[in-house]
């Protein structure tokens, strides 16, 4: 059999959940669930689930309140720890960095790609589960395609702790009947206006006329979502360094926002320190975005491009609030985010970091 390239994705299993039972030993087998400050009592949504907790219908997301009432007696709520994470992270990466013949695409705290030419994709991705459960004791699934979509997709088959192959000669046997929302890049918003026009599963999706979901999409998604319906996707992994496109942050506030003056300040307090994040990077910001969740849980994102790049704190800060000025009257307000979007650096001028969640 000759060797061809394959794409392969690593997805750690129940991560974040993962981390903090190596960390508690005795929570094994127990149903976990970390998200806020630990407090289901407080406002806050579920970083990750254990597979315990899953099966009660609890996932990331999900408002902890909501979560407290269906999980178990025995159920334990931890608080977010990103700095153990990221160097369980940093563990995994490095680990899957040093398999021979691969090159590493890191696309998130717990996923990366694999690009490696073999005859035998199983056995490469087994060397690298067995390399990651030695140097750091976390498991971790792996899909094997014949490009990034199909690979992606092919990780939940295999979940937990095993593998799967899905390229195009399997595709249709496997994804044909499944509905559009099984597709990676395919939320609940698309799925339901594909829903009205007709299409409701992958194979309807492939065979849809492509003009027509340009016509509801746009020239660029509706040709991507028209090739998705066929696991089309790019299939070159790519090991250049991750560089961040900006950064952010975010607030909900354990009592809703209801004066002008509140707002402002909490929208004035936020993106300076998004700034602040830019601003070490030495890099420039070049767009606002913000994000407004209404009480009790209507969500809003609006942004704006700079009228030029700028290193100036105050002028960004500006902006921002400007974008605040456009929050409805009267209604509360649940949480903030400010995002801070950066001018990209000039190639070669790059620092890899792990990328992390919890962006707007």
């Amino acid at each position: 059999m000759n060797a061809i390239a394959w794409v392969l994705h690593v997805d750690m299993d129940q991560f974040i959940a993962a981390v903090e039972v190596l960390r508690h030993p005795e929570l094994a087998g127990r149903a976990v669930i970390v998200g806020g400050q630990g407090d289901p009592t407080e406002r806050a949504v579920v970083s990750t689930a254990s597979y315990e907790a899953r099966a009660y219908g609890i996932g990331s997301g999900m408002p902890l309140k909501i979560a407290a009432r269906k999980a178990p007696e025995d159920a334990v709520f931890l608080p977010v720890d990103h700095e153990a994470y990221e160097a369980a992270s940093g563990a995994v990466m490095k680990t899957l960095r040093a398999q021979p013949g691969v090159v590493l695409e890191i696309i998130g705290w717990d996923e990366c790609f694999l690009g490696v030419t073999t005859d035998d994709p199983e056995s490469v991705a087994r060397d690298a589960q067995a390399a990651v459960l030695e140097a750091t004791r976390l498991h971790c699934s792996v899909g094997i395609g014949d490009n990034k979509i199909r690979a992606k997709i092919a990780t939940e088959f295999g979940k937990p702790r095993g593998t799967f192959r899905l390229t195009k000669e399997n595709w249709f046997a496997v994804m044909g009947e499944r509905p559009t929302r099984d597709l990676w890049g395919v939320g609940s918003r698309v799925q339901k206006r594909l829903a009205d026009h007709g299409i409701k599963t992958v194979r309807e999706l492939a065979d849809a006329e492509r003009d027509d979901l340009v016509a509801e999409f746009g020239p660029k998604m509706g040709v991507w979502y028209h090739g998705l319906g066929s696991g089309d996707g790019p299939s070159v992994v790519d090991d250049t360094p991750w560089v961040a496109r900006s950064h952010s942050r975010e607030t909900t506030f354990q009592s809703n926002l209801t004066s002008t003056a509140e707002i402002e300040e909490a929208i004035r307090s936020l993106a300076e320190d998004a700034f602040d994040d830019c601003a070490a990077e030495g890099r420039a910001v070049i767009r606002v975005h913000l994000k407004v969740r209404y009480a009790p849980f209507v969500t809003k994102t609006t942004g704006r491009k700079l009228a030029s790049a700028t290193t100036d704190r105050a002028a960004f800060v500006a902006a921002a609030l400007a974008l605040g000025s456009e929050i409805d009257e009267g209604r509360e307000v649940r949480l903030l985010g400010v995002r801070a979007e950066m001018e990209m650096p000039a190639d070669g001028d790059t620092v890899e970091r792990t990328p992390v969640r919890g962006r707007i």
